[in-house]
Protein backbone atom coordinates (compact mmCIF):
# COMPACT_ATOMS: atom_id res chain seq x y z
CA UNK A 1 0.00 0.00 0.00
CA UNK A 2 1.63 3.19 -1.17
CA UNK A 3 1.15 5.98 1.11
CA UNK A 4 1.12 9.61 0.05
CA UNK A 5 1.83 12.87 2.85
CA UNK A 6 0.08 15.85 1.69
CA UNK A 7 -1.55 19.16 2.77
CA UNK A 8 -5.34 18.54 3.70
CA UNK A 9 -7.41 21.25 1.75
CA UNK A 10 -10.71 22.39 2.24
CA UNK A 11 -12.63 19.56 0.19
CA UNK A 12 -11.09 17.00 2.44
CA UNK A 13 -12.87 18.47 4.89
CA UNK A 14 -15.90 16.72 5.26
CA UNK A 15 -13.76 13.45 5.08
CA UNK A 16 -11.28 14.84 7.87
CA UNK A 17 -14.48 15.19 9.91
CA UNK A 18 -15.74 11.54 9.48
CA UNK A 19 -12.21 10.24 10.50
CA UNK A 20 -12.16 12.49 13.92
CA UNK A 21 -15.61 11.46 14.35
CA UNK A 22 -14.49 7.95 14.76
CA UNK A 23 -10.99 8.20 16.46
CA UNK A 24 -12.76 10.25 19.47
CA UNK A 25 -15.66 10.39 21.65
CA UNK A 26 -18.03 13.29 20.88
CA UNK A 27 -16.75 15.44 23.84
CA UNK A 28 -13.03 14.70 22.43
CA UNK A 29 -14.00 15.23 18.73
CA UNK A 30 -12.91 18.64 17.13
CA UNK A 31 -15.98 20.36 15.83
CA UNK A 32 -16.19 21.05 11.76
CA UNK A 33 -15.88 25.04 12.50
CA UNK A 34 -12.42 24.55 14.78
CA UNK A 35 -11.26 22.11 11.31
CA UNK A 36 -12.19 24.66 9.20
CA UNK A 37 -10.26 27.18 11.06
CA UNK A 38 -7.54 24.90 11.55
CA UNK A 39 -7.30 24.44 8.00
CA UNK A 40 -7.46 28.11 7.18
CA UNK A 41 -4.88 29.20 10.15
CA UNK A 42 -2.21 26.27 9.50
CA UNK A 43 -2.75 24.62 6.62
CA UNK A 44 1.02 23.97 6.43
CA UNK A 45 0.74 21.91 9.74
CA UNK A 46 -2.91 20.04 8.53
CA UNK A 47 -0.97 16.71 7.10
CA UNK A 48 -2.93 13.97 5.55
CA UNK A 49 -2.00 10.26 4.61
CA UNK A 50 -3.63 9.93 1.12
CA UNK A 51 -4.05 6.22 -0.40
CA UNK A 52 -4.83 5.68 -3.91
CA UNK A 53 -5.91 9.66 -3.68
CA UNK A 54 -8.00 8.85 -0.73
CA UNK A 55 -7.65 10.85 2.71
CA UNK A 56 -7.17 8.27 5.25
CA UNK A 57 -5.26 9.59 8.04
CA UNK A 58 -4.43 13.40 9.37
CA UNK A 59 -2.33 15.07 12.20
CA UNK A 60 -2.97 18.89 12.51
CA UNK A 61 -1.50 21.44 14.80
CA UNK A 62 -0.34 24.96 15.29
CA UNK A 63 3.51 26.00 16.51
CA UNK A 64 3.05 27.44 19.93
CA UNK A 65 5.11 29.62 22.29
CA UNK A 66 4.06 27.18 25.90
CA UNK A 67 5.78 23.77 26.09
CA UNK A 68 2.39 22.14 26.76
CA UNK A 69 -1.29 22.39 24.93
CA UNK A 70 -3.85 24.69 27.21
CA UNK A 71 -7.38 23.86 26.38
CA UNK A 72 -8.63 27.07 24.00
CA UNK A 73 -6.47 25.40 21.37
CA UNK A 74 -8.69 22.95 20.86
CA UNK A 75 -11.45 25.63 19.53
CA UNK A 76 -8.92 28.48 18.50
CA UNK A 77 -5.79 28.76 16.43
CA UNK A 78 -3.69 31.49 15.07
CA UNK A 79 -1.61 31.02 12.19
CA UNK A 80 1.80 29.52 12.72
CA UNK A 81 4.77 31.99 13.70
CA UNK A 82 8.39 31.44 13.40
CA UNK A 83 10.24 29.61 15.64
CA UNK A 84 11.20 32.46 17.88
CA UNK A 85 7.48 33.20 18.60
CA UNK A 86 6.53 30.00 18.99
CA UNK A 87 8.98 27.68 19.65
CA UNK A 88 6.97 24.43 19.91
CA UNK A 89 4.82 22.19 17.70
CA UNK A 90 1.62 21.16 19.27
CA UNK A 91 -0.41 17.85 17.89
CA UNK A 92 -4.33 18.70 18.34
CA UNK A 93 -5.27 15.70 16.69
CA UNK A 94 -3.55 12.85 15.16
CA UNK A 95 -6.22 10.00 13.35
CA UNK A 96 -6.55 7.22 11.08
CA UNK A 97 -9.79 5.97 9.22
CA UNK A 98 -10.69 2.15 11.26
CA UNK A 99 -9.86 0.28 8.28
CA UNK A 100 -6.68 1.71 8.16
CA UNK A 101 -5.26 1.33 11.88
CA UNK A 102 -2.51 -0.60 12.26
CA UNK A 103 -0.31 -0.21 9.55
CA UNK A 104 2.13 2.39 10.90
CA UNK A 105 0.04 4.95 8.84
CA UNK A 106 -0.22 6.93 12.53
CA UNK A 107 3.83 7.24 13.09
CA UNK A 108 4.59 8.29 9.61
CA UNK A 109 1.97 10.92 9.67
CA UNK A 110 3.58 11.50 13.25
CA UNK A 111 6.83 11.52 11.75
CA UNK A 112 6.61 13.83 8.96
CA UNK A 113 5.01 16.95 11.23
CA UNK A 114 8.50 16.01 13.84
CA UNK A 115 10.29 16.58 10.13
CA UNK A 116 8.62 19.74 9.82
CA UNK A 117 9.43 21.07 12.93
CA UNK A 118 12.67 20.41 13.00
CA UNK A 119 13.04 22.11 9.53
CA UNK A 120 11.52 25.08 11.05
CA UNK A 121 13.83 25.17 14.09
CA UNK A 122 11.41 24.61 16.68
CA UNK A 123 12.71 23.12 19.84
CA UNK A 124 10.00 20.33 20.09
CA UNK A 125 6.64 18.62 19.29
CA UNK A 126 4.00 18.55 22.33
CA UNK A 127 0.90 17.21 22.62
CA UNK A 128 -1.39 15.66 25.44
CA UNK A 129 -3.14 11.50 25.15
CA UNK A 130 -5.29 9.60 26.96
CA UNK A 131 -3.43 7.09 29.08
CA UNK A 132 -4.21 4.35 26.85
CA UNK A 133 -2.17 6.12 23.99
CA UNK A 134 0.99 6.78 25.87
CA UNK A 135 2.96 3.63 24.67
CA UNK A 136 2.44 4.25 21.36
CA UNK A 137 3.98 8.04 21.50
CA UNK A 138 7.08 6.68 23.24
CA UNK A 139 7.32 4.36 20.62
CA UNK A 140 8.15 7.52 18.46
CA UNK A 141 10.37 9.69 20.93
CA UNK A 142 7.85 10.99 23.22
CA UNK A 143 8.60 11.21 26.99
CA UNK A 144 5.35 11.17 29.16
CA UNK A 145 5.43 14.75 31.49
CA UNK A 146 3.04 13.72 33.73
CA UNK A 147 -0.88 14.51 33.96
CA UNK A 148 -1.89 17.40 31.84
CA UNK A 149 -3.98 20.28 33.33
CA UNK A 150 -5.96 19.78 30.39
CA UNK A 151 -10.21 19.34 31.54
CA UNK A 152 -10.98 19.06 27.75
CA UNK A 153 -13.89 16.42 27.43
CA UNK A 154 -13.49 15.70 30.86
CA UNK A 155 -10.81 13.52 30.66
CA UNK A 156 -7.20 12.83 32.84
CA UNK A 157 -4.63 13.65 29.62
CA UNK A 158 -1.26 13.42 30.00
CA UNK A 159 1.50 15.81 28.77
CA UNK A 160 3.60 14.35 25.78
CA UNK A 161 6.93 15.98 24.64
CA UNK A 162 9.15 15.16 22.24
CA UNK A 163 12.67 17.23 22.62
CA UNK A 164 14.49 18.24 18.66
Amino acid sequence: MKILLDSVNEWNLKTVMEIERSSFSLSEAASISAMKQRQHQIPETFLGAFVNFKLVGFIVGPAISRRYLTDDLFSSVTKNFSANQAPYQAVLSLAVAPAYRKKGIASQLLQALIAQAQDAGRQGVTLTCLPTLITFYQKNGFQDEGIAESKHADETWHNLFLQL
